[in-house]
């Protein structure tokens, strides 16, 4: 990852994640809700498990990974706490997801993976994007259905911006692009996004800003 795991950890320590709303992505329920999840169903980086609950409780087999122990903790706790204790929620490194012993279930890959504002993060880490791409791959099966929500540089926002050049770009090898489009993207106004939010609407400290919802198909 490009920051270590004690970095993501602090961040869910100190609770000022402005991607930890409470709830799941509008963006993501309208995609379970117009059937585009199927199968089994891989969620990197999970963070509070929002996504990994919700689908969960609909029925999906799911399983949420995130490279901070305290995010995977705190998505625990909410999973218990809302009624969902069976969702499945692990630490592994997104970078090398193959050799994560908490994905051993599952020799013949996923059939959806859920990418909730983590492929961003790599944006200015050429390196561990191409890593990052590469481990998604591993993990998906042929013909398996990629959905990418990410920040996007075309508004000003939060957090790590992206353009959607990058993410057609970054997804050549092994992958074919079946759509890419603008979306929203929910935040929350914590400390370390307060500034950047102070020129965008907010309403009860929640920010709706620009992002890309891009839909790739493993070769």
């Amino acid at each position: 990852m490009t920051r270590p795991a004690e970095f993501w950890d602090s961040v869910y320590d100190d609770d000022t994640a402005p991607w930890v709303i409470g709830a799941p992505q509008p963006a993501i329920v309208e995609l379970e809700r117009a059937g585009w999840i199927r199968g089994r169903v891989l969620d990197p980086g999970c963070g509070a498990g929002e996504h990994t609950i919700l689908l969960t409780r609909l029925g999906y087999s799911v399983h949420g990974i995130d490279h901070s122990p305290r995010a995977i903790d705190q998505a625990r706790a909410n999973a218990a706490a809302q009624g969902v204790p069976a969702a499945r929620l692990d630490v592994a490194d997104a970078l090398d997801l193959a050799a994560s012993p908490a994905l051993a279930d599952y020799p013949d890959g996923f059939d959806t993976i859920i990418d909730s504002a983590l492929f961003h993060v790599f944006g200015e880490a050429p390196d561990a994007r191409a890593a990052y791409v590469r481990s998604l791959h591993a993990v998906a099966k042929p013909g398996a259905t990629l959905h990418l929500l990410a920040l996007s540089d075309r508004e000003p926002g939060i957090g790590p911006r992206i353009s959607d050049t990058l993410i057609r770009e970054s997804f050549t090898d092994g992958w074919q692009l079946e759509e890419l489009l603008p979306t929203r993207y929910r935040g929350r106004v914590t400390a370390p996004v307060a500034e950047a939010a102070a020129y965008l609407e907010q309403h009860d400290g929640r920010v709706d800003v620009a992002a890309w919802l891009a839909r790739f198909r493993r070769l």
